[in-house]
């Protein structure tokens, strides 16, 4: 216990902030001396100290027992900040309608602080109707002409994405800075317009770091990545970039498997002297992954002194999208060794590597074992990718089990992968369990498992069950994604979709895609169209599978690049079995590295065969 000291000392001990040991026996001190009521400055310290050592409980209480007439307007905005800060938006709406009402009676008057700090808190909520509340108290007491309050009201709109409420606030605004305009531009990326937000950045008088990677951000956000890099290589022009800029920028290039566009980036990082922070070397790794250089995520990972969990997770997916299942759990083991707690992310990653490999057994132990060891709960992801680790090795008895018994209703990804296990397996007989299984859960809504079991029936060739199944769905067409391929070339990406007529250079590539399926004929290829509709004659089943959207890019990237360079190409769907034929005959006959990044996992393809080793 301290001994007795006088009041003035006891105010300076509070100022230094004290842990909150000594905090409490000042307070102590306070109480035994009978100095509480003397001097309120010593209250306003202790409730000060509490709140900065997070003590929260006994600064509320100190605070609702604050001698008449009432604590001031300062202590009020203390407490309201300390309850947005963890997030309790109930309490600092309660505080501000106490503080209204006795500012009737003794004169407490809120200031732009107080509305600030509420309206953030509203912010953090679930529902806007608290926020428009405030917005209403904020308009009674004449608070909307202030620019730090009309900024979180734009703030606090954009984040629910009521972007009229928010542009409303903006044009009553007499004065506004950077952070006004920015926020009014983040409300359209969040809502999903970038037309808009781009046009009021184009307006914007003065931006900064902020504005800049909202822009990026939004554009990455939408899936427009081409224009993301694009306004990245403007911002760069004119002012040096921040984190939240670089990692967006190169999120962008991963995206898009744009690996000259990525390393440009790094080099530039290196040139600059920028600080490699944990997030940009994780958007490092996780580039360099996504591009098809895992030997270069590799070299980034090695080059951290204290690797992360982020940057262990960044690298096991990789490994695992590399088909590098055993790989990636040994990164996964060398992390548990050095005492790092995996998240749910890292998690899916090891075990994403697993069903691509075949580890029935290691993804089988982390999978039953990751709510004991690390107290991570399986989300539906988690079991997608167990139900597709087992359904790949061909158990699909089980696969099945664990997806009816799943904690959480298993999604369409779920049914998907078991389905697709099916195909892979060819066993039509379980896969009309399963659908059946379907129908009795959701009688009007497993169109999407009739479409994967109808493509089971084409691949056996059951022509009569896909005529069924089609006409029980009306005839409708599947309303999956259009296939659709980029390839990077010299910082340039280049879109293709299936049958695509648009592309500039599209006669030449149609020419020159008509070459290769008749090279690659002549040492064997022969186009798989099982998947195509029967009703169509042979020669145009062919046709329909020649120009899918890879086999358009591989052909351009032979006309555009030199003999034996290595071609990149990104799809957004699974390659199909004809592609993967193709791809290998390719590869052999004009000696080239084929580099395909599918919607599951990269396909490497050398002198006719396939870094998946068929197990796809």
């Amino acid at each position: 216990m301290l001994s007795q000291i006088s009041k003035k000392s006891l105010s300076q001990l509070l100022k230094k902030r004290p842990p909150t040991s000594q905090i409490k026996q000042i307070h102590a001190q306070i109480i035994t001396q009978s100095l509480s009521s003397s001097r309120l400055f010593l209250i306003d310290s202790l409730i000060h100290s509490y709140l900065h050592t997070r003590n929260l409980d006994t600064a509320r209480a100190l605070f609702d027992d604050y001698p008449l007439p009432s604590p001031p307007t300062l202590l009020w905005n203390l407490m309201i900040r300390a309850y947005s800060k963890v997030q309790d938006f109930l309490e600092p709406i309660y505080l501000l309608h106490r503080m209204l009402n006795l500012e009737n009676q003794i004169g407490v008057v809120p200031d732009d602080y107080t509305f600030n700090f509420v309206i953030t808190s509203c912010t953090h909520q679930n529902s806007i109707v608290y926020g428009e509340i405030v917005h209403g108290m904020v308009v009674k007491k004449g608070w909307c002409a202030n620019l730090c309050v009309a900024n979180s009201l734009i703030n606090m709109y954009g984040v629910f994405r009521k972007v009229d409420d928010a542009y409303a606030v903006f044009v009553k605004m007499s004065d506004r800075d950077v952070f006004s305009w920015t926020s009014l531009v983040s409300a359209y990326a969040k809502n999903g317009d970038m037309c808009r937000a781009d046009e009021i950045f184009v307006e914007m008088p003065v931006k900064n770091e902020v504005s800049w990677a909202v822009m990026i951000s939004g554009f990455v956000g939408c899936g427009k990545y081409v224009d993301a890099l694009s306004f990245f290589r403007e911002m760069i022009a004119q002012m040096r970039p921040n984190e939240a800029v670089l990692v967006c920028s190169l999120s962008a290039c991963a995206h898009l498997g744009s690996l000259y566009e990525g390393d440009w980036i790094h080099g530039y990082i290196d040139k600059n002297e920028i600080v490699e922070t944990s997030n940009i070397k994780t958007a490092l790794i996780d580039m360099y992954a996504k591009c098809g250089r895992i030997d270069c995520a590799y070299i980034v990972f090695n080059k951290i002194p204290r690797p992360d969990v982020h940057n262990f997770t960044s690298l096991i997916s990789g490994l695992s999208i590399h088909g590098l299942g055993y790989d990636a759990v040994r990164v996964f083991n060398r992390m548990l060794t050095e005492n790092l707690k995996p998240n749910g992310v890292t998690v899916l990653g090891v075990l994403n590597g697993c069903s691509h490999s075949g580890l029935v057994h290691h993804g089988s132990s982390i999978f039953h074992n990751m709510e004991d060891l690390w107290g991570i709960t399986p989300k539906i992801e988690h079991y997608g990718c167990y139900v597709d680790l087992l359904g790949r090795a061909g158990y699909l008895a089980k696969a099945f089990g664990v997806a009816k018994s799943m904690t959480v209703n298993p999604d369409v990804a779920v049914w998907r992968a078991l389905l697709s296990a099916c195909r892979i397996h060819r066993n039509s007989d379980f896969g009309e369990r399963v659908i059946n299984h379907l129908e009795q859960l959701y009688p009007s809504c497993y169109d999407g498992g009739k479409v994967l079991l109808s493509n089971l029936y084409a691949s056996l060739g059951k022509w009569d069950k896909v005529a069924k199944i089609r006409n029980v769905m009306g005839l409708r067409k599947n309303q999956s994604d259009i296939g659709c391929s980029w390839i990077d070339l010299n910082g340039v990406s280049h879109e293709f979709r299936v049958a695509d007529v648009i592309h500039p250079q599209i006669i030449e590539i149609q020419i020159k895609l008509t070459e290769i399926m008749q090279r690659i004929g002549l040492v064997g290829y022969t186009a798989d169209s099982s998947h195509v509709s029967f009703d169509i004659s042979e020669e145009d089943k062919e046709h329909a599978v020649a120009w899918h959207s890879e086999k358009l890019a591989v052909a351009f990237g032979l006309m555009n690049t030199l003999p034996r360079t290595s071609l990149r190409i990104v799809k957004n769907l699974r390659t199909c079995d004809d592609c993967h034929l193709a791809l290998k005959a390719i590869s052999k006959v004009y000696d080239r590295e084929i580099i395909v990044r599918d919607r599951c996992r990269f396909h490497t393809f050398r002198e006719g065969y396939c870094s998946c080793n068929e197990y796809w």
